[in-house]
């Protein structure tokens, strides 16, 4: 049986459509996933993220454990509430999963995980950490709430206390602080501005039937997709996964390679991968035919296939569908994905198709 988020009731007050995600009973939809992302690009919507794993670090060698740990360098956060995007890798260079990683002070860390990874992810961690003598805790007696979109700001401030308010109308992008209960982090999946805002469990009915109030729009699952796809922003388990290496998967600039000493795991495959080249490469695709891209169909050129998407649907803002596709170095401007028989055209774009509503890629 799945898991029931402390929002459960509130998602079939709302008339959300339930469905298993990660051994989560989550809302695919309110009714229309179209009016729910466009609600996100264009003013405020809403997602229960609670399903995510909260985990706190605490230790005197919190900071060299992470160091070893994340293919991204945690030495580069110095104020508290500063946040990291790194992926977790295996030896063989292989991503375990993405996560979000906070600096609260020398001693104090706290990282956010997939749903669907829980079990591994912890497992890793409790394995690494052994040697390092950290405290590991899974923060399950907390809840999350992501707000996101053009307005999403001013209508969370209006659900927060006054202080609450004022804390978190300075926060720079990716930084997170703590106020009267909450943790907020101006961080999200949508490529809209916003927060992701952690909370007692307890206290999320509360804080959504008050983002309610300020016309925030409830969101599910299918829009959190096609917005996410929009940004240019990967799935775990879709786009890249323990077979796939950050450097084939568009997510080179979340390794740090110096400084050199650092000996993170996964940093010799990495090395050895990059030295050796010949590396696929992660692209956009925008359809110029008429039909629908899809994860998992073959990336041909000149009759020949070239690689493969990884991820596919339609576009509300581009009014088209769009995808991601790992494909050889061949690849340049433009390529055929096979679609029921049919070998559609499409072009070869960098993502991010759209960020904070504008396209930013060339249709045609």
């Amino acid at each position: 049986m799945s898991n029931k988020t402390p929002l459960f009731n509130q998602h079939l007050a709302c008339g959300g459509k339930m469905v298993d995600f990660a051994g989560w009973n989550m809302p695919l939809n309110y009714g229309s996933q179209l009016d729910e992302h466009q609600a996100v690009r264009r003013d405020a919507g809403m997602f229960d993220v609670s399903h995510m794993v909260v985990v706190d670090l605490q230790g005197a060698k919190v900071k060299a454990f992470l160091q070893k740990l994340l293919a991204n360098d945690v030495a580069k956060l110095k104020q508290s509430g500063k946040a990291l995007y790194s992926c977790m890798l295996q030896q063989d260079g292989g991503i375990i999963d993405d996560l979000i990683v906070y600096y609260l002070n020398e001693q104090n860390f706290r990282m956010v995980v997939n749903a669907g990874t829980r079990d591994k992810d912890l497992t890793w961690i409790e394995k690494q950490a052994a040697a390092f003598d950290i405290i590991v805790t899974e923060r399950a007696d907390l809840a999350m709430i992501a707000v996101q979109g053009p307005n999403a700001r001013a209508k969370a401030h209006a659900a927060m206390t006054a202080a609450q308010a004022d804390a978190a109308t300075s926060l720079k992008v990716f930084m997170g602080l703590e106020s009267e209960g909450l943790f907020i982090a101006r961080t999200g999946y949508t490529g809209e501005d916003g927060y992701e805002i952690m909370m007692p469990a307890e206290q999320a009915t509360a804080m959504w039937q008050a983002l309610l109030v300020q016309g925030v729009s409830p969101c599910g699952l299918g829009c959190r997709d096609s917005l996410r796809l929009e940004a240019g922003m990967n799935l775990y388990g879709s786009d890249m996964d323990e077979n796939i290496s950050p450097l084939e998967a568009s997510l080179n600039w979340t390794v740090a390679w110096q400084p050199a000493e650092r000996d993170f795991i996964g940093r010799q495959a990495l090395e050895a991968q990059r030295d050796k080249g010949g590396l696929r490469q992660f692209v956009g695709l925008v359809l110029q035919d008429k039909g629908v891209l899809r994860a998992h169909q073959q990336v041909m050129l000149n009759g020949h296939i070239v690689g493969v998407t990884t991820s596919g649907g339609f576009s509300p803002s581009l009014e088209r569908s769009i995808a991601f596709a790992r494909v050889t170095a061949e690849v340049a401007d433009k390529c055929q994905v096979a679609v029921r028989g049919r070998d559609l055209t499409c072009k070869v774009v960098k993502p991010p198709f759209v960020r904070h509503g504008k396209i930013c890629v060339e249709l045609n």
